[in-house]
């Protein structure tokens, strides 16, 4: 596919070797999101039971000139192609820990939703972040990346990581975490995207007056995970972020009730948001909560697929 180009800052050197890399790295979806109140430097604790789902980017470096990002695919162009896309971020990273110039043009191909509440663009940065470190043959070990990671946002080490893991802190520091069998779920993504900064101030405008708990993972929530019973993982599922993210977008309420109606066994906001999740008991059940959601018209897409899906890794 082809998307617009736009150069970043030029760099020299002679550093980039190979020809080229492409990594692929999932979306995820927040079983659990547990938010505590706003921390002194504008972050929240959080509980963040990670699972990465099977919608796609694939990132792909190649040596070049100068700095320079790409981008194709539904909705490419609400995709920043200068230096504050992540995956620009990314490189420039890794290139200044080893005292080298990121001469590397960036190319994604975009799948996962753009400021959906997926992690699309961390999942872009996580990419990016392997795909030059391959490139370079720096030989980077997992710890070295997510330390990185972690400098990038508070997403990007689970890009990284993939499968299910609890996150903590900002949700950067991580925990993997046993899956014990596929989850079905169904996303319907809405038209334009919400803002995360928007939606956590929205989270403390709603919890002003209100003592806001630690956030800490639901027994209830891993246990679940770990058996692979969709039916107990439904019972569980919670986002501290929803009621801000309705309250900024509420036709998403209608999106839900209508997934639900259709036989999905549960439904969040997921993230921050506007992409809703539905998990359902199977592929089938899946299908038919879809086409319920595609033809009530309160969604422009819906996507069918599973988890858990593998982090980061290279694929050519």
């Amino acid at each position: 596919m082809s998307g617009t180009e736009v150069r970043g800052t030029g760099v020299g050197g002679d550093e980039s070797r190979g020809s080229a890399v492409t990594v692929r790295v999932p979306a995820k979806v927040n079983v659990q999101l547990a938010v505590g109140a706003a921390r002194p430097d504008g972050f929240h604790d959080l509980a963040n039971v990670f699972l990465a789902v099977g919608l796609h980017d694939e990132i792909t470096v190649t040596p070049a000139d100068e700095l320079r990002v790409t981008c194709a695919g539904p909705d490419a162009h609400q995709v920043p192609l200068d230096t504050t896309n992540l995956a620009a971020r990314a490189a420039v990273a890794l290139a200044r820990r080893h005292g080298i110039e990121p001469r590397v043009h960036i190319h994604i191909d975009k799948d996962i939703p753009v400021a959906g509440g997926m992690a699309g663009g961390s999942a872009d940065g996580a990419g990016a972040l392997l795909a030059c470190d391959a490139l370079w043959s720096l030989g980077s070990s997992q710890a070295e990346l997510l330390a990185i990671c972690a400098e990038l946002g508070s997403d990007v080490p689970f890009s990284l990581l993939g499968g299910a893991a609890l996150g903590v802190g900002r949700g950067e520091r991580l925990t993997a975490l046993e899956v014990g069998g596929t989850f079905h779920w169904v996303f319907a993504v809405a038209d334009g995207g919400l803002s995360t900064p928007a939606v956590y101030a929205e989270f403390d405008r709603l919890n002003a007056a209100a003592e806001v708990p630690a956030p800490t993972a639901d027994p209830a929530l891993l246990a679940a995970l770990s058996t692979g019973d969709a039916t107990a993982l439904a019972a569980t599922l919670t986002n501290d972020l929803q009621p801000a993210a309705l309250s900024l977008r509420p036709s998403l309420a209608t999106t839900l009730a209508t997934g639900m109606a259709a036989g999905a066994l549960a439904s969040l906001v997921s993230g921050s948001g506007p992409t809703t999740a539905f998990l359902t008991k199977d592929e089938r059940s899946a299908a038919k909560v879809a086409d319920a959601l595609l033809t009530s018209a309160n969604c422009r897409t819906a996507r069918v697929t599973s988890s858990p899906a593998p982090g980061a890794r290279v694929v050519s």
